[in-house]
């Protein structure tokens, strides 16, 4: 097995912790190393890791809740405890709190390796099995999208037309538009489906390693290559490679990026000796490459490079009703995942979420149906069941005044409206800080009528 993996290595003991990051390294591993959980949230913010060694107790935290949060955030991350003699039911809790396995100090270093390498295989084979699941579970049709809109319907056919061609393709979109589903339907589709996609997000990872892990290394290019590794293009060689999020890539790394797309080949970090590679580049970025151009962030003649057949994604409030095809689509595969029943979406949910911005787009979709999924379990989603800033805020307040006439006996309907609408300016006042202008305005009344209805109903400012 090719040991590339990223590892996040948390030791507040100097001395163990580079014992641990050389051994790690000398075994193939990419390691960062944190003396503390600062510094380690600091390193999980830079970038994603497929692991991480983690010690129990850090001088400015408790590993084991930081073992949470970092699970929270990447559920799929490998994690190690290693923790002291005395602290092994630490351990064992931390086990059931989400942790893949422990090292109870001291332990033997190969044992260490061996522990980290029955981790990663574990890992593949589930990363491996899930993909299997996803492509029998898929009702998606064969470019991998769900969606009827007419720019969707257009994207489609467009996939249809490209399964022939080696042209080099740029697509944009928002950050969560589908633009690596995007990638793949169109790998899925092309002459070269039998051979590797090779995916980097070049946003994600420090420019010192991408480099490196765009065009591998020799050894001894740099310190901790103790030996030769291949690039991403060298591993896509005879398939496609897609380059996430190519706005972000230095100039530096433009550079040698243009001179593989102009001349098909390419020097690992720290050699003479070009290698040639026949590879299909598929790149994607959310940021506005012609901007970029303009203002010199961005290669000019990289970009048209780059530019041969340009691909939109447009963002998911622009799609309308593929909304609810996607939630369809999304709640097929969580429910069979989860052993969930959430059957469909009331009507008030359905007008939330088309009403909704969707900043996040279809990954916060996903996310959406995955957490209801999960919380819910059953029955139809209600706008209770949504968060807060997906529903408007005419949907909260007569949430908050909903009656069940078949609950009661009678309505005061005078006492009822004025409640509602002592609620109503007491908050447009609270809103604007009781600026009574801008309250009459969001109101849609004139001032002095605002005024007199609070003199009339005896709404006062609280006192400091």
């Amino acid at each position: 097995m090719e040991q590339s993996a990223f590892i996040l290595l948390v030791e507040d003991n100097d001395e163990f912790r580079q014992i641990l990051k050389e051994l790690l390294e000398t075994s193939g591993y990419h390691v960062t190393a944190a003396p503390n959980a600062t510094r380690a949230r600091e390193a999980l913010d830079l970038g994603k890791f497929d692991m991480c060694i983690l010690d129990v107790r850090l001088p400015d935290g408790n590993g084991i809740e930081l073992m949470r949060e970092f699970r929270k955030g990447d559920p799929d991350m490998g994690i190690i405890i290693m923790t002291g003699y005395a602290e092994i039911d630490t351990a064992i809790d931390a086990v059931r709190l989400g942790a893949n396995d422990f090292l109870k100090k001291p332990f033997a270093l190969d044992e260490m390796l061996v522990r980290v390498t029955e981790l990663m295989k574990t890992r593949q084979l589930r990363k491996d099995n899930t993909s299997l699941r996803e492509q029998v579970r898929s009702t998606e049709n064969l470019t991998g999208f769900t969606g009827q809109c007419a720019a969707m319907r257009h994207l489609q056919e467009t996939v249809n037309l490209l399964g022939s061609s080696d042209s080099t393709i740029l697509i944009s979109g928002e950050s969560g538009s589908g633009k690596e589903v995007l990638a793949k339907a169109l790998h899925r589709t092309g002459s070269r489906s039998n051979k590797p996609l090779v995916s980097i997000n070049c946003g994600a990872i420090p420019e010192e390693l991408l480099e490196s892990e765009l065009f591998g290394h020799v050894k001894g290019a740099f310190t901790g290559a103790i030996k030769s590794r291949p690039g991403r293009f060298e591993l896509a060689n005879g398939g496609a490679i897609f380059l996430d999020e190519i706005g972000d890539m230095s100039p530096k790394l433009q550079v040698k990026l243009l001179r593989v797309l102009q001349e098909r080949s390419f020097e690992p970090v720290g050699s003479q000796q070009s290698i040639e590679v026949d590879v299909r580049v598929i790149a994607a970025t959310h940021r506005d490459l012609e901007e970029e151009v303009a203002a010199g962030r961005f290669r000019e003649d990289l970009y048209y490079r780059l530019n041969v057949i340009p691909l939109h994604l447009p963002p998911l409030r622009e799609r309308g009703d593929d909304i609810l095809l996607l939630v369809n689509h999304f709640l097929n595969y969580f429910n069979s995942e989860k052993g969930s029943n959430i059957t469909g979406l009331s009507n008030d949910a359905k007008q939330a979420l088309l009403s909704y911005e969707w900043p996040g787009n279809v990954r916060e979709l996903r996310n959406l149906v995955e957490r209801v999924c999960t919380l819910k379990r059953e029955g139809v989603v209600e706008t209770s069941d949504l968060p807060s800033r997906m529903i408007s805020e005419q949907a909260r307040m007569a949430q908050n005044f909903q009656i069940d006439i078949n609950e009661v006996d009678h309505i005061d309907l005078k006492a009822t409206v004025d409640e509602f609408e002592n609620h109503l300016i007491q908050s447009a006042l609270e809103r604007f800080n009781w600026n009574k202008n801008r309250a009459a305005n969001f109101l849609s009344m004139n001032r002095t009528t605002l005024v007199e209805k609070i003199k009339k109903k005896g709404i006062s400012q609280p006192s400091e």
